[in-house]
């Protein structure tokens, strides 16, 4: 008895050709989304360090006497691009005879637009006094 087993290997070759397509497929996702988490980890931190620069400029107009709404625009280094809002607010406590002025400086740093892929915030408060 001679049984032939003609395309049977043909069968076989496609089956694994899709099995490998398949698997190149989910290499490449999991490759593009981890480069984009890496990428967005990336903007995180200097959306962080941009909002403490912008922490530390308010910090510096208050204890100076400007202590307001601010908007500046960053272009150095890491951190061109964002877009950091300042708003301070001032209250007075006297304590003895001396007068002490406490700020509350809330900081936005962002870049991008909202719902963007790019998009990145983040938002600080400082609480700083001019007490000696």
């Amino acid at each position: 008895m001679n049984i032939r087993q003609s395309g049977f290997s043909l069968v076989a070759a496609i089956f694994l050709l899709v099995v490998l397509a398949g698997l190149g497929a989910v290499a490449v996702r999991i490759s593009t989304s981890q480069s984009a988490g890496a990428s967005q980890s990336l903007l995180g931190s200097q959306a962080l360090q941009a909002a403490k620069s912008g922490a530390a400029w308010a910090a510096h107009q208050a204890i100076a006497g400007s202590c307001g709404t601010q908007t500046a625009t960053l272009t150095e280094a890491g951190t061109t691009g964002f877009t950091v809002t300042t708003n301070c607010n001032q209250t007075n406590h006297a304590e003895g005879s001396q007068t002490t002025n406490v700020f509350i400086i809330d900081v936005v740093a962002q870049r991008g637009q909202y719902g963007g892929a790019d998009y990145v915030s983040r938002r600080l408060q400082v609480k700083i006094t001019d007490a000696s």
